[in-house]
């Protein structure tokens, strides 16, 4: 199983920085999203998530 470092460190900035954070943030978001949709819906049990859960997993996940 791959897993993905997508910790971030905070920065601060101007309207280029926020627009590259966020790029940055849905990536990452994207990535969950595509890694837990690739999982049977057993391995996903496994982990205490339903299909119906990834999308919101995904956004936290990527806060």
């Amino acid at each position: 199983m791959t897993t993905y470092d997508i910790t971030r460190s905070p920065t601060s900035g101007g309207f280029l920085t926020g627009l590259i954070a966020a790029v940055a943030a849905w990536n990452d978001a994207r990535q969950t999203r595509n890694a837990l949709e690739r999982l049977s819906d057993h391995e996903l049990a496994d982990i205490g998530l339903s299909r119906g859960e990834i999308d919101a997993v995904a956004q936290r996940l990527s806060r």
